[in-house]
């Protein structure tokens, strides 16, 4: 039998608070963390919300060492940096409590581009004025590589790309054991930090510090996903815009930020004494293989991903006491995995509460996972389930216990997280009381 891979450390930075206690305080009170956009003009846009993470919870770079590296990082970099230093801090894991070779990394994380408005800004200003200059009204190519030169920072074009938070990341941490990227969307925290489990049970790690970063709070990304018809519009009342499961529903939130966690192999962690919250015992992923923006309608291939997650944990459906679900607020997805879940649990489906914290932070994209995995944690351990804020009105076609409005006191012993993205990705993770 093979060991046991204990999650010693989790850390996050959210909408609701960066930090686990602060998170936590936030998910018991069910506070939102919605409102309109700061990070740039939003005006004229049809979609002017976001859960964006707020200035005020301090100055993330603190976390960085050296801090002045943090000049070098994106704003998605630097959630990751802060997130994965405060689950080490949480796990005790000293700078010289693992040896680097066996100390590992798996970011999930967005995709190239550019990802931060200092960037873009200046792309998109080299690009009007090489047209003013040569003056043609239009882009001219040549021109705009000579001023976008002089502008820019060569380090900063570095920024956009898709594995520098896990570059980072060993830097930060002198981890030189097996460090990689996933880019699978809205699955790809939960993937990474699935893979990082993979890492320990194949023996090419002890630790593993796993997790995903997201930051799509920019005029481009809150362009795109509108004309996909996929965010909500709820602008007059931005609190009240993120509604999984409700008649009402309109779209998700955007959301930004970053959750890690600190995986190790049972022997490694009770060693050292280390303190841990809960054994990561499942991981199932699938794909749809139908279309790029919707799932299947018959959620065959996200309830396999769930059984598969319950088979690898050796779990039936009755173990499970809590699912924390993907629940974007989307009609299709909100109705597809409800689907799911009733296939793959059977007549336990109707039992097992569940619900999505997405309703308080937004959809952090390929952050959510990861984060969500986090609050999961905190419902194995704190004595409540998360709620569903803004369930007043439940859509007929969503019928199980997704705990409404109010955090409900329970302790499970097991529970389960998933996530279903663009692209056909289906992830979930299983965790169960150590």
């Amino acid at each position: 039998m093979s060991e046991r891979v204990a999650v010693t450390g989790a850390g996050v930075v959210t909408p609701i608070g960066a930090g686990y206690e602060s998170f936590r305080d936030g998910l018991r009170s069910g506070r939102s963390g919605v409102g309109r956009i700061r990070a740039f003009d939003c005006a004229g846009l049809s979609t002017q919300i976001a859960a964006e993470v707020d200035h005020r919870q301090g100055d993330l770079s603190a976390w960085v060492e050296p801090r002045t590296s943090a000049k070098l990082m994106s704003r998605a970099a630097m959630f990751a940096a802060a997130a994965a230093a405060m689950a080490r801090r949480q796990a005790l894991l000293g700078r010289d409590g693992v040896d680097p070779r066996r100390l590992g990394v798996v970011v999930g994380a967005g995709g190239m581009g550019p990802t931060d408005l200092d960037l873009l800004a200046t792309q998109a200003q080299a690009a009007i004025d090489a047209a003013r200059e040569v003056g043609t009204g239009r882009w001219d190519v040549p021109t705009f590589a000579r001023l976008f030169t002089e502008r820019t920072n060569p380090i900063a074009t570095l920024r956009g790309l898709p594995n520098l938070a896990a570059a980072q990341l060993a830097i930060q941490h002198d981890a030189r054991g097996p460090n990689a990227t996933i880019t699978t969307a809205c699955c790809a925290g939960t993937q990474a930090i699935g893979e990082g489990l993979r890492l320990i049970q194949r023996g090419d790690a002890d630790v593993v510090l796993a997790g995903g970063t997201d930051a799509a709070v920019n005029p481009v990304a809150v362009l795109g996903f509108s004309l996909l018809g996929t965010l909500s519009r709820c602008n007059a009342e931005p609190g009240r815009a993120s509604r999984p499961f409700d008649r009402q529903r309109d779209g998700f939130v955007i959301g930004e930020g970053a959750g890690f966690v600190v995986l190790e192999r049972e022997s490694f962690a009770q060693a050292r004494g280390a303190p841990v919250l809960a054994e990561l015992a499942g991981y199932g992923v699938t794909c749809d293989a139908y279309r790029i923006t919707d799932e299947r309608p018959d959620a065959a291939e996200a309830a396999h991903a769930i059984s598969l997650g319950l088979r690898d944990a050796e779990m039936e459906p009755r173990d499970l006491g809590y699912i924390n679900a993907h629940g974007t607020g989307t009609r299709m997805n909100d109705i597809t995995e409800t689907r799911a879940i009733r296939l793959s649990l059977g007549a336990h489906a109707a039992d097992v509460p569940v619900s999505s914290t997405k309703s308080m932070i937004g959809h952090l994209l390929a952050a959510a996972g990861a984060v969500e995995l986090a609050a999961t944690l905190i419902a194995l351990t704190e004595g409540f389930l998360p709620p569903t804020i803004n369930l007043e009105d439940p859509d007929e076609e969503c019928d199980l216990d997704y705990v409404p409005n109010v955090a409900r006191a329970a302790s499970p012993t097991a529970a389960l997280s998933t996530s279903f993205g663009f692209g056909g990705q289906n992830a979930c993770l299983v965790i169960r009381r150590w």
